[in-house]
C-alpha cells in the first residue's frame, strides 16, 4: 500500500464520519481516540449503559454512508462486547 492509498482511505473514513449526525460521529471519534466510556456518554448525552447501542447505530449509519473501514469498526465492537461478558 502506498502513502496515497492510505491518505485516500483516511479521507474516505473522514468523509463518511462527516455525513453522520453529530452525536454518532462524536461517539465514534471519541471511542477511536480511546476516550473512557463514561466520558463519551457525557459528551454524547446518553447513559453509559446505552452507549453500546449508540455505537451500533453509529456503525450502521457509517456503513450506509459508504465507509470502507466500517467493517473493521463493527468487528472491533463485537470483540469488545464479547470480552466484556
Amino acid at each position: 500500500m502506498h502513502a496515497g492509498e492510505v491518505a485516500d482511505e483516511l479521507t474516505s473514513h473522514e468523509s463518511a464520519l462527516r455525513k453522520l449526525p453529530l452525536p454518532y460521529s462524536l461517539a465514534l471519534r471519541l471511542r477511536e481516540a480511546g476516550v473512557a466510556p463514561e466520558v463519551v456518554s457525557e459528551y454524547v448525552g446518553v447513559d453509559e449503559a446505552a452507549l453500546d447501542g449508540v455505537y451500533r447505530i453509529a456503525e450502521a449509519k457509517l456503513s450506509a454512508a459508504g465507509d470502507r473501514r466500517c467493517h473493521e469498526l463493527v468487528e472491533n465492537s463485537r470483540t469488545r462486547a464479547q470480552n466484556a461478558q
